[in-house]
């Protein structure tokens, strides 16, 4: 963790992932692509790092080893304390020393996220005690059984409650992840790092978990290419029926298609793409609100306002400057401001 702050800027914030073995790789993956160094076309607004109670070589899943050679200390100074899984026998206990650590650094004042299993180390340390909680579908009854004061949410993707946040499992990780950088430096940030990732941006917390479907569904029934399609025409008003005819399907089969795969309704699906929109628009240019929402294809103004504070419980003028007033000065060298 080298990464030094560039003149004038505020220093990275601080994320370190906590290893324990056996790791598991993927939400270590989903957190190292989120947090860590994306080049000079996404600017640096994190520094990424690891550690583990033993420093060496930890013991992966995935048949290596990865040599480690920072301790719990590293989560002395981290503004992020993120645990990647937790991938033990039932019945085992979390290490006494990873525990304290883990505690010490959310009394401190360090915002700590369990990815998938990871919500096992959480609930040890008791931050997630009378809280709503997720983790992967096929543990959650594990968690609720081993920690029944946590209240543990299996279909949800994840729960962020500020101080504490826990996802479901697989890529579920890179959502929470994801959503956490769009707090922290707003949903434009977040869209150049999906991007980059070659990901959808937004995925909500409340969407479903998708547990032992009986099948997958037919490539035909995807709806990749309906998305894209919409993505690329949010100016303009798009009725479900329309979305059904571009399908070449009726209305309920989309409907349910949508339910089925992403866990909402179309409308529902293309208001938040909307509203995504309207936030990175807010973030990064004067645009009148007028303007901002034709471009988004919500009309009005008026009726922009009214879907905003329905989504976020605030205004675009007071998102706005709320975001300009947390933004530095400059976001990278050369870059404009705003």
């Amino acid at each position: 963790m080298t990464l030094r702050p560039l003149p004038g800027l505020p220093a990275p914030h601080r994320v370190v992932a906590l290893l324990l073995p056996p790791q598991d790789t993927f939400p270590l993956a989903c957190a190292t692509e989120v947090f860590g160094d994306h080049g000079p076309a996404v600017p640096a607004r994190y520094a990424f790092g690891v550690c583990t109670e033993h420093p060496g070589p930890v013991r992966t899943r995935a048949g290596y080893d990865l040599l480690v050679t920072a301790g719990l200390d590293a989560l002395e100074d981290a503004d992020t304390v993120l645990v990647p899984g937790w991938q033990h026998p039932a019945g085992t206990e979390v290490p006494p020393a990873v525990v304290d650590a883990v505690g010490r650094a959310h009394r401190r004042g360090a915002r700590v996220v369990g990815l998938c299993s990871g919500a096992f180390v959480l609930a040890a340390a008791g931050l997630l005690d009378g809280r709503r909680a997720a983790t992967h579908w096929a543990r959650a009854a594990e968690l609720a059984a081993r920690f029944p004061r946590v209240r543990v949410d299996p279909g949800v993707l994840y729960v962020d409650h500020g101080d504490v946040a826990t996802s479901a499992g697989a890529a579920a990780g890179a959502d929470l992840c994801l959503h956490l950088v769009r707090e922290d430096h707003g949903a434009a940030h977040a869209l150049r790092i999906a991007r980059q990732m070659v990901m959808p941006p937004h995925r909500e917390g409340c969407q479903l978990q998708y547990a032992e479907l009986p099948a997958p569904a037919p490539a035909a029934d995807s709806l990749a290419p309906l998305l894209e399609w919409l993505t690329g025409r949010l100016d303009r008003p798009v009725s479900v029926a329309e979305m059904a005819v571009r399908s070449q399907v009726s209305a309920r089969t989309l409907t349910r298609r949508f339910t089925e795969q992403l866990g909402i309704s179309p409308g529902r699906w293309l208001l938040d793409r909307r509203i995504a929109a309207t936030r990175a628009l807010l973030e990064e240019t004067d645009l009148p609100v007028e303007t901002i929402a034709r471009r988004v294809g919500l009309s009005s103004a008026v009726n922009l306002r009214r879907r905003f504070h329905e989504a976020l419980r605030t205004t675009p003028a007071a998102y706005r400057r709320a975001f300009r007033a947390n933004l530095p000065a400059r976001t990278c060298p050369g870059e404009p401001d705003g």
